[in-house]
């Protein structure tokens, strides 16, 4: 069967090249890419994607080889009814390997129909790295690629204030846009690049914080075979989705003139303040997400409409979210409680196989990020320990042990997290006092939470006493424990 490629295709359409775009992987192809894909033909947006893959270039170079050509499939429940459609997406005109193709991304600084640029490069992505020098190609971060490029585009045109871009961060980062916006500021000023240069990133550019909500789920390994006769030709970038979708930016309302998704009958809304949409989905369905990982993969699961469905680990992250979580936000609760119920339908989907592999990504950052704040502001509210949330915790020390019974764990996350945790494991002995080492060192790790968990009442002794469970009982007993705990004390059924 042939390969996807535009040689294949009937209509192959291209479009100026507008938008920049750091991340190629299948959440930024199912959502931001599908949404342009969208407004190309619906809204005259009249556009494409430039792709640059954060980290490596292997996927960029076999991307290129499909002339930027995938398919996205969206199944779900839409409208109270089972739906399944796909569509060809034609968005991105090509991906740059900055490796190889360096000069080529300077160049694409000169182009003026350059307008957006979107990133998506995991929580751990916006951070500065003081060792990025404007000579490397390319340098290593994110903010340290994109501080160079907003250099080429200054040079290349006289620092004129009509060639600045809209930025918008897509990863789960609070106020991401302004975080980036000062990294970008602080190269600068470590390259000294001039306070010419750093009065055009503050004026002719604009840094939108935004928050994204699909459950995209990637490459449909168990299907794949099925779909790719359907649809007749060979897709190695195939790409799954629920058709839910949410997009809100933060930021001036004239972008929607430049951005018109609200013509295309997308939900995708600019706002003033979009705090109270972040805090509900990063808390719930998020956090749901993060937390249910590690437990339900060492329990033996894999997906996500398994961990939900299963009697056992269904009942702890239903838990987890109504007992732990709601409780520490502060919209109506018919609000949280009607938003948390369309989540677990959502994480129920019938036809989307979410990976908790795909998921485990970064858990560290993750869990600071999307989960420690419910815990805290559980402590802060309730004057005790959320269980579950404590529990998943140990589970993710587990998890990191990088075993799931005799089966390895692929490992993903920043190297000096996965070398601490790793270190520590090799020392381990089984007893309670190792396991005690394990939780104070990782809970006392402040470069991962910037603070000292082990200065939270009790925490310290809790994380112990589920690690040493989990290790010394196994999962499934661990669980059905803290569970049963939760039932003496009365808690919501």
């Amino acid at each position: 069967m042939e390969k996807l490629n535009k040689t294949i295709v009937e209509t192959y359409e291209t479009y100026p090249e507008k938008v920049l775009q750091f991340g190629e992987g299948n959440f930024m192809r199912g959502f931001v890419d599908w949404q342009i894909e969208v407004m190309n033909k619906l809204a005259d947006f009249n556009g494409s994607v430039v792709v640059v893959q954060p980290r490596g270039f292997e996927k960029i170079e076999k991307l290129n080889e499909q002339d930027g050509l995938y398919t996205l499939y969206l199944q779900g429940i839409k409208d109270g009814k089972a739906v399944r459609e796909h569509t060809l997406i034609h968005s991105i005109s090509r991906g740059l390997n900055l490796f190889t193709q360096y000069e080529e991304f300077v160049q694409l600084a000169e182009n003026p129909s350059l307008r957006f640029i979107f990133s998506n490069t995991t929580e751990a992505g916006i951070a500065f790295d003081e060792t990025d020098q404007l000579e490397d190609r390319p340098q290593k971060s994110y903010p340290g690629k994109l501080a160079a490029f907003l250099y080429y585009r200054f040079k290349a045109f006289g620092g004129d204030k009509d060639k600045g871009f809209i930025i918008i961060p897509c990863e789960l980062v609070e106020n991401g846009g302004k975080k980036l916006k000062e990294i970008v500021i602080q190269f600068a000023e470590l390259w000294n690049l001039g306070e010419d240069f750093i009065r055009w990133v503050q004026e002719a550019n604009t840094f939108c914080s935004s928050l994204v909500d699909r459950i995209v789920s990637g490459y449909p390994k168990e299907t794949s075979e099925e779909m790719t006769q359907e649809l007749g030709y060979q897709d190695d970038f195939l790409v799954v989705g629920e058709p839910f979708h949410l997009w809100v930016i933060e930021g001036p309302q004239w972008i929607r003139e430049e951005f018109p998704a609200h013509m295309a009958g997308l939900n995708t809304l600019f706002v003033d303040d979009l705090t109270p949409y972040r805090t509900r989905k990063v808390r719930i369905l998020n956090g749901a997400h993060t937390a249910m990982t590690p437990v339900s993969y060492l329990y033996g699961l894999n997906t996500v409409a398994e961990s939900v469905e299963h009697p056992v680990i269904g009942r702890f992250i239903k838990e987890t979210i109504f007992d732990e979580i709601i409780p520490t936000l502060d919209l109506p609760l018919d609000e949280l409680t009607y938003f948390a119920n369309a989540v677990l339908e959502r994480f129920s989907n019938p036809f989307i196989k979410h990976y908790l592999l795909s998921i485990s990504l970064n858990s560290l950052s993750k869990y600071k990020t999307r989960n420690l704040p419910s815990l805290l502001e559980f402590v802060n509210r309730k004057h005790q320990l959320p269980d579950k949330l404590v529990f998943s915790l140990a589970a993710l020390i587990s998890f990191y042990k990088g075993k799931r019974g005799e089966e390895e764990i692929p490992l993903e996350d920043e190297p000096d997290c996965l070398e601490l945790v790793k270190r520590l494991w090799k020392d381990y002995d089984g007893t309670k006092e190792s396991t005690n080492k394990i939780v104070h060192t990782v809970l006392g790790a402040e470069k991962i939470w910037e603070m000292d968990l082990n200065e939270v009442p009790g925490l310290t002794d809790l994380v112990t006493r589920y690690l040493y469970d989990i290790e010394s009982k196994g999962i499934e007993r661990a669980v059905k424990t803290t569970l049963q705990v939760k039932a003496e004390k009365g808690g919501t059924q």
